[in-house]
């Protein structure tokens, strides 16, 4: 049986027996109250009887019989009691419903009434099983006689009887009140349940459960609770691995602000890149409906940081090949030129050119070599100036720029971080209206802090621009006709690089459009060269 008609069948019997056992102990209670009231009534009348001035006078009479008999009998018809009987302190009748018994001994204990005491009690006379209460009869401080007033158990029965078809049908009515609850609690029980048995139920959660730990891709689900706030309800091993989450319960303050905001409505979507600390995550998000009504939102993560990693190495090399296609494009032209000078017998114009090219390029070239220790940078500088010609862009890398041996970052760190930005300045300056367009980099040490600052004659970037690029994939430019935040990851792979090292990512926008990167760098011994407290 399903989990609803097990509760269904369990609430019954459970409820049937808490009704029925408590409509027996109304009903002993009920026939407890019925007696009470019924020895009240009888001690009320008896005690009337006794003080009435008419039964004293008629016990001192010469025939107590003929004056109490006709009046007692009336008073008894009037009140509903079984007998009433007045009778001499040694027992004797003087009244008695069946005239037949006058005279004859009263049956039942006196001693009580005869020391002055008003009792009550249960015994078997001569109209069998009653509740009788005996009373004195006193005239100026003597005893002249007894009153008794008695209803038999048979009475008090049938007037219980009266009242009990009421006690049951509330009882009755309580069953049925409580089936229609339990029915109503087994119908949602039902529904939330699916109308699953206890077997089902545990299969499925093992299933759910080994499926949420063999899934390669890390997995979030959002949904409401009651007072509408945002709660996780499913987090599975790998997203727990994926963004350092604890065991237990998550809430959504633990999660990065980029998945914090998607929330239970966000709408569906796929292949979105958001960048952690130390990952790059691309997010699929899509709505849970239940019965045509959103209760949530399913986010799946996938690790593309490794793969990131690869295609930047590719991209640097295809950059590299770019610039020498570049490069050799260009100096086959210049060939071409130099041959034609030649040919044409202007050897010393040809001369001249070929010197005063080749001096700008290997001037570039040595200063750079010169002021830059790290050959995979300044390979990229010299690439870049190539790439950004070609573009119609003027690169510069300014005279003060210098850096001598890096250990706080790798080689293909610090290529990522100036190229990134060096790729931006230069889709920046060539989306300006200026007719001029230029980049100008500078990569320099400075106070124990390596500071690399990108400045173009693009239109700059505000510090929220800013944010929202180091947080998720991002860029200014539209291409394929997908929206700029589908695509780019330079400026956030730029941000988690510096991040990792406990740098800083800021925009200076009075200098045109200038970003700063800060990253603090070990310090070198005066003697030896080598850093204090990091790798020899």
């Amino acid at each position: 049986m399903s989990v609803a008609r097990q509760l269904l069948i369990l609430q019954l019997v459970v409820l049937t027996l808490v009704i029925a056992a408590v409509s027996a102990f109304a009903v002993v209670d009920e026939r407890r109250d019925s007696d009470d009231a019924t020895r009240r009534e009888v001690t009320s009348i008896a005690q009337t009887l006794a003080l009435s001035d008419s039964t004293v006078a008629a016990l001192r009479g010469p025939d107590p019989t003929a004056v109490l008999q006709p009046e007692v009998e009336r008073i008894r018809a009037a009140t509903g009691t079984d007998f009433i009987v007045v009778m001499a302190p040694d027992r004797t009748r003087y009244t008695h419903p069946d005239p037949t018994l006058i005279g004859q001994r009263f049956e039942g204990h006196i001693e009580r009434a005869l020391a002055g005491e008003t009792f009550t009690e249960t015994y078997s006379g001569s109209l069998g099983p009653s509740i009788r209460a005996v009373t004195p009869v006193e005239s100026d401080g003597q005893l002249v006689g007894l009153v008794s007033v008695g209803v038999t158990r048979e009475r008090v029965g049938e007037q219980f009887a009266q009242g009990l078809p009421s006690l049951l049908g509330i009882a009755a009515i309580a069953v049925v009140i409580a089936a229609v609850g339990a029915a109503l609690v087994s119908r949602r029980i039902r529904r939330q349940t699916l109308g699953l048995d206890p077997d089902q139920l545990r299969r499925l959660y093992e299933h759910h459960d080994a499926v949420l730990r063999s899934i390669g891709e890390g997995l979030i689900v959002f949904g409401r609770d009651r007072d509408g706030r945002v709660r996780v309800d499913v987090v599975n091993d790998e997203a727990r691995r994926l963004l350092w989450l604890p065991e237990g319960p998550i809430t959504p303050d633990q999660l990065p602000e980029t998945l914090r905001r998607i929330g239970p409505d966000a709408d569906g979507e796929q292949d979105e890149v958001h960048v952690t600390a130390d990952r790059i995550l691309v997010v699929g998000r899509a709505p849970v409906l239940w019965e045509g009504r959103r209760i949530g939102t399913v986010v799946t993560l996938r690790d593309h940081t490794e793969l990131q990693s690869a295609l930047g190495e590719l991209d640097s090399a295809r950059s590299v090949a770019e610039s020498l296609r570049a490069q050799a494009h260009e100096y086959a032209n210049r060939l071409h030129t130099i041959v034609t000078m030649v040919e044409l017998g202007h050897h010393d114009e040809a001369v001249a050119f070929t010197t005063a090219e080749l001096a700008t390029s290997q001037q570039l070239i040595d200063r750079l070599m010169a002021a830059v220790h790290e050959p995979a940078l300044a390979a990229l500088l010299l690439g870049k100036v190539t790439e950004a010609a070609q573009h119609g862009v003027e690169l510069t890398v300014t005279e003060d720029t210098a850096l001598g041996p890096v250990t706080a970052l790798s080689p293909l760190e610090l290529v990522t971080v100036v190229g990134n930005l060096v790729d931006n300045a230069i889709d920046a300056a060539r989306a300006g209206e200026d007719e001029g367009a230029w980049v100008e980099v500078t990569v320099v040490e400075e106070d124990s802090m390596l500071v690399v600052r990108v400045a173009d004659s693009g239109p700059g970037m505000d510090p929220d621009a800013l944010a929202r690029a180091t947080t998720r994939g991002y860029s200014t430019k539209p291409v394929d006709g997908r929206p700029a935040r589908q695509r780019g990851l330079g400026l956030a792979l730029v941000a988690q690089i510096v991040t990792r090292h406990g740098g800083r990512l800021r925009t200076e926008p009075s200098l045109a459009g200038m970003l700063v990167v800060e990253i603090p760098l070990p310090r070198r011994s005066p003697r030896t060269g080598d850093t204090e407290g990091g790798d020899r």
